[in-house]
């Protein structure tokens, strides 16, 4: 079974940096993409990052916040979410999702919501 497990959260005053990381495995081929989600009490589940795949492409829907960035280390099978001058906004659960296989880029730089497998969250809380 695919399995992904996202760590890192945590409380940050506003201002300040954390990064979440995601590990994936359960899958045999190397052809995916990774993006990264949150949702907030009572708001809607929402893309917060670009999408990295294993052709080393970058995937990014227009809205994405540009304080927040995607990396990968596609040899640990571990995406990465830098989150710099966090605000009290950003509070939510933060869930990593993956598809394999890949699909078609433009799907991911629509804003994807519809992955095929979800990690469990980690909470980002940022006092103001």
């Amino acid at each position: 079974d695919v399995q992904l497990q996202a760590s890192g959260g945590g409380l940050v005053q506003a201002g300040g940096s954390l990064r979440l990381s995601c590990a994936f495995s359960g899958f045999t081929f190397d052809d995916y993409a990774v993006g990264w989600f949150r949702q907030a009490p009572g708001k809607e589940r929402e893309v917060v990052s670009c999408f990295s795949s294993s052709d080393g492409g970058t995937y990014c829907p227009d809205f994405v916040n540009g304080r927040f960035t995607i990396s990968s280390d596609r040899a640990k099978r571990t995406v990465y979410l830098q989150m710099n001058n966090l605000k009290a906004e950003d509070t939510a659960v933060y869930y990593c999702a993956l598809d394999s296989p890949a699909r078609n880029p433009r799907y991911y730089r629509s804003g994807a919501l519809d992955m095929h497998w979800w990690g469990l969250g980690t909470q980002v809380t940022v006092s103001s």
